[in-house]
């Protein structure tokens, strides 16, 4: 029987399997920021291939690009992110708790002590620094607050060191920072996170059809290569009132998440504001010549743009299962709630688990490291002989492995293996040689 998985279990398992852990944990953590452990950094490395992959690999439009964290202050001037990237605070006048604004369901009062509200006021979301050594106003710098305006600054590079044609996209994998007033729902929102973000250019005209394109594609990657839940995703489009004042359409796709449904990705139709504003504080020319048409144009973009961790949270969530009464047993009266990480074997944070049968028998164990020591050059492996054999296949079913390979004594004498799917849980004994072919295939 599996039994509906919820949030705050799931929080407890990533800690406690070493997916996430609260940052600065021993001096009691700071709000908004998390460390990745080893499961943790496997999986979201494995999230970034796939969609590096899926973005830029796979497409002959499309180029990478990694900028930098810190650029030009005059950079989030002309993108309006120095006057205008805030979000509307409420202090308390009597605990001096600070809420967004649009957050409180009673604006007046306090959700924490019922007190009396102080009048909104805007708060700018960037994270201030300075450049050198001394901290005055002419050196003031800001730690990035998305990956997008360092790909629009770099435009003109692109265009001319690389044989690109619009359209033609720019994409980037990296982090940023937003001083959320109230970070919250584990990795859901944070201060330091990491985007992965693409900007499509288009000519003018065509906007509309590349908009609906890559909504599409965008949503066939949740689906497919991610393995998560069809039902559990959705297309939201924006209103009106909600777009930026930059865009031109947006849609969003959402998760359905246990605290609800929630965006993901947000795929956004920018129009030509992002070029023209620096073509107007840099004096850069931002034009587009088409030779065929022998046109110039300032491109259209559209923009997907993902978190890596509310991707990796809905990964999570999707794939975490409770089943009651246990996999790894066959005695009936076991009541044990047994966790199944279902997780796609393409994200799964380590591929194959090589087994011992015991450890006490040297030539069992001289077999296993073999077998372990040829597997771990393909893929992702864990060497595992502390417990008995059906408590080790509950550990790694818990963080998701796909394949066991148990060595026993037929192993030695026969040059073979039990290999053990972890979502059938069907064993069949196979060639060490193989062994190769047959993850790959699966």
């Amino acid at each position: 029987m599996i039994i509906e998985n919820n949030f705050e279990k799931i929080v407890s398992f990533a800690k406690r399997r070493g997916f996430v852990f609260q940052s600065s944990d021993i001096y009691g953590g700071l709000g908004g920021f998390y460390d990745f452990g080893p499961l943790g950094v496997e999986l979201k490395k494995n999230i970034k291939n796939s969609w590096w992959k899926n973005m830029v690999q796979k497409r002959e439009d499309v180029v990478g690009l990694d900028s930098a964290i810190i650029m030009n202050p005059n950079v989030w001037k002309a993108s309006g992110h120095t006057e205008t990237f805030s979000d509307p605070l409420s202090e308390c006048k009597s605990c001096h708790k600070r809420f967004r604004s649009d957050h409180l369901e009673d604006s007046s009062k306090c959700p924490e002590c019922g007190g009396e509200m102080m009048e909104s006021r805007n708060f700018n979301l960037m994270f201030k620094t300075f450049i050198g050594p001394v901290e005055d106003s002419a050196n003031i710098a800001y730690l990035r607050p998305e990956t997008a305006q360092g790909i629009f600054v770099n435009y003109r590079n692109i265009l001319n060191t690389q044989r690109v044609k619009i359209p033609f996209g720019i994409a980037q994998i990296g982090k940023a920072f937003r001083n959320e007033i109230t970070p919250g729902n584990f990795i859901f929102r944070m201060r330091e996170f990491e985007q992965m973000e693409m900007e499509y250019f288009v000519k003018p005209g065509t906007e509309k059809e590349a908009f609906e394109k890559w909504i599409e594609r965008r949503m066939d990657w949740y689906v497919n290569e991610l393995g998560i839940k069809k039902e559990n995703l959705r297309i939201r489009r924006q209103e009106r009132d909600e777009l930026a004042h930059y865009a031109k359409d947006c849609a969003d796709i959402e998760y359905k998440f246990p605290i609800g449904w929630s965006e993901i990705e947000g795929i956004a139709s920018r129009g030509d504001f992002d070029l023209l504003q620096h073509q107007k504080f840099s004096g850069e020319d931002m034009n587009y010549f088409e030779e065929s048409t022998r046109e110039k144009y300032v491109p259209y973009v559209i923009e997907p743009s993902c978190g890596i961790e509310r991707t990796f949270l809905a990964v999570l969530c999707d794939a975490f299962e409770e089943v009651e009464g246990g996999r790894t047993t066959t005695t009936e009266s076991n009541k044990e709630k047994e966790v199944l990480l279902k997780i796609s074997k393409k994200l799964a944070p380590v591929k194959v688990a090589i087994l011992p049968l015991v450890k006490n028998k040297p030539e069992i164990t001289s077999k296993a490291k073999e077998v372990y020591e040829t597997l771990r050059n393909h893929f992702a492996c864990q060497y595992d002989e502390v417990g008995a054999i059906g408590r080790r296949y509950r550990r790694h079913d818990e963080i998701g492995t796909p394949w066991a390979v148990t060595i026993d004594f037929e192993s030695i004498e026969n040059d073979d293996v039990t290999l053990r799917d972890r979502d059938t849980m069907k064993q069949e004994r196979v060639k060490i040689k193989d062994l190769l072919s047959i993850i790959y295939e699966n």
